[in-house]
């Protein structure tokens, strides 16, 4: 029995929290605390690249950096929305 937690499950889970709180402040919190991860770890993985690899992937880099961004200000209802869909991507491409 394989008992090692999939990157999967914990993101699952993370949106599950933000579609289960109630208190829409907390909700917004949540969202607003998984870009501060996310962007944490782009600049972690970018730091963690060499020159070569930066420039070859600087455009994802980049659309990462603006799907962020995108995210900031949302309120309850849209990051209840959105947390809904990235579950939904998430069932759908489980193996």
């Amino acid at each position: 029995m394989n008992n090692s937690v999939k990157t999967d499950d914990v993101i699952f889970n993370f949106f599950k929290q933000i579609c289960d709180e109630k208190d829409d402040q907390k909700c917004v919190e949540l969202g607003n605390n998984w870009i501060k991860a996310m962007e944490t770890n782009l600049s972690n993985m970018e730091s963690n690249l060499d020159e070569k690899d930066k420039i070859k992937h600087k455009e994802d880099i980049q659309n990462n950096r603006n799907h962020l961004n995108s995210l900031k200000g949302k309120n309850s209802s849209e990051w209840r929305e959105y947390a809904t869909k990235c579950m939904v991507e998430i069932m759908d491409n489980k193996v």
